[in-house]
């Protein structure tokens, strides 16, 4: 008998709302530092370095709207059967630089459901794709996030 119901499997195609930052030269600079990465250009804040984008468009919320281990609630996701959060997996395409004073707009769309035996019973598979575009319309990220749930 399958997890997955026809209710919850009808959320695949599911779009977030855009969500639009802008990158400052101070920001690039404090994630260089705190990711200890050497690079000038990253330093000097002339350009951003990988994994910059991650943490620009989470939610800044209150800590009673975090899930008990500390994770902002995601609303773009169904409600799942099964609830031990796990990586499954993490595919970044930069495709164009990100510099200060640019605006990105990123969207979130959930792209698959599906279920797996595992040793220990069933585990859920979703994933999820970001697209970053800047204010031309070109896309400058395109991540595939795959996380598991057992």
């Amino acid at each position: 008998m399958s997890l997955l119901t026809p209710e919850l499997l009808a959320n695949i195609g599911r779009e977030s709302e855009p969500k639009r930052e802008i990158v400052t030269r101070r920001d690039i600079r404090k994630y260089a530092i705190a990711t200890n990465n050497p690079q000038r250009k990253y330093l000097d804040g002339d350009e951003a370095p990988p994994m910059f984008h991650v943490p620009l468009f989470w939610d800044v919320v209150e800590l009673e709207q975090l899930s008990p281990d500390g994770v902002s609630i995601d609303p773009l996701l169904p409600k799942f059967p099964l609830h031990r959060d796990m990586a499954g997996g993490l595919e970044i395409e930069y495709l164009n630089p990100i510099h200060p004073g640019d605006w990105l707009t990123s969207t979130r769309t959930l792209t698959d459901i599906y279920e797996k035996k595992g040793r220990s019973g069933p585990l859920i598979f979703y994933e999820v794709i970001m697209e970053i575009h800047n204010d031309d319309d070109e896309l400058v990220i395109r991540e595939k996030m795959t996380r598991i749930l057992r």
